[in-house]
């Protein structure tokens, strides 16, 4: 198994986030999650009219398919015991890969990309990172099938990493660090840790046209141009920050199939499918990103507000929808 061109860049980027932001047309609730298979939704793919989601951690592999009502209409489980999923992303050839990466103690010594692909097989592939263990629940998979991981960090300096060797089913790949990304405070409320809730990357996706990636907090979106697959290029210009609206562990992300608007879920029950036009993102300034002081404890606790390829075309959604909607089907 493959990924395409798993080259990491040698050049690492740096940004910071809050400095254009989006004044489209306001969010809309598209439909309410309510299924208690989906108490813990961590991740969001579209497609078609139709969601993909999964729940964050678990002991299992588990995707479920949303009608445009937020149904579950079928699921699919798999006999794999991972540690902590994620996010998820689908490749062009239909496989749907799982971030197993979570590791809020900082311990694990590899964490794994699952993938579940069309004909009902799954894959695993290990990666350690070359400086020490790190939480992450974020995963952006680039138009060329490239994955990147993107860490969740206290203070806001996350770092992103992609595999320095091709996926090897079953191996073990290096990562490497190609980029980094200082999330700053807002003044957005909603999350669960109060203002730290703005710096905590909890999701990534990038846009099935292949123009735009987007990455999330428990509080604010933020799009970011792209070009090709050059992930931490485009990272190293400014993006445009989206106030999401306040929830209580918002954690999913995807852009819609169109690749139009962002769709964002939360944790808990019911959790609202929040569909978030990006008329204005779109046309978002590509200003050279800036250096931006990354927040101490006391900006923290101090009193105040708590603040998915161009490959994934309408072949690969048919396959993906076939394949969870019928040819293998697996009541969870």
């Amino acid at each position: 198994m493959t990924g395409g061109a798993l080259a990491a860049s040698a050049v690492l980027g740096s940004g910071v986030p809050a400095l254009a932001e989006d004044a489209g047309a306001a969010p809309s609730v598209q439909c309410s999650i309510t299924d208690p298979r989906l108490a813990e939704i961590s991740g969001l793919v579209a497609v078609g009219d139709r969601v993909l989601a999964m729940n964050d951690g678990g002991d299992q592999l588990a995707v479920y398919l949303l009608d445009p009502a937020c149904q579950v209409i079928d699921a699919h489980t798999a006999a794999v015991d991972p540690y902590d999923p994620e996010d998820m992303a689908v490749a062009a050839d239909g496989t749907i890969w799982l971030a197993d990466t979570g590791d809020n103690n900082a311990t694990r010594t590899t964490i794994a990309l699952h993938a579940l692909r069309p004909d009902g097989s799954t894959g695993i592939v290990r990666l350690t990172y070359p400086d020490g263990p790190h939480d992450a629940e974020a995963l952006l998979l680039a138009p060329d099938g490239t994955p990147y991981v993107v860490t969740k960090e206290v203070l806001g300096a996350s770092g992103v990493y992609s595999p320095t060797a091709a996926l090897t089913d079953g191996g073990t790949v290096a990562l490497g660090k190609v980029a980094g990304v200082n999330m700053t405070l807002t003044g957005t409320e909603g999350g669960p840790v109060g203002r730290a809730s703005q710096l905590l990357v909890t999701g990534g996706a990038v846009a099935a046209d292949g123009r735009h990636l987007a990455l999330r907090t428990y509080t604010d979106a933020y799009v970011w141009p792209l070009a090709g697959s050059d992930v931490a290029g485009a990272l190293r210009v400014a993006p445009v920050r989206i106030p999401l609206p306040n929830s209580p562990q918002g954690e999913a992300i995807s852009f819609s199939a169109d690749s139009l608007d962002l769709l964002v879920a939360s944790e808990g029950l019911p959790s609202d499918l929040i569909r978030i036009p990006l008329a204005a993102a779109v046309t978002a300034s590509t200003q050279p990103a800036v250096e931006g002081a990354v927040p101490g404890w006391t900006d923290l606790t101090r009193s105040g507000p708590s603040p998915w390829t161009s490959a994934l075309i309408a072949a690969a959604v048919a396959t993906v929808v076939v394949w969870i909607g019928g040819r293998l089907r697996r009541r969870a």
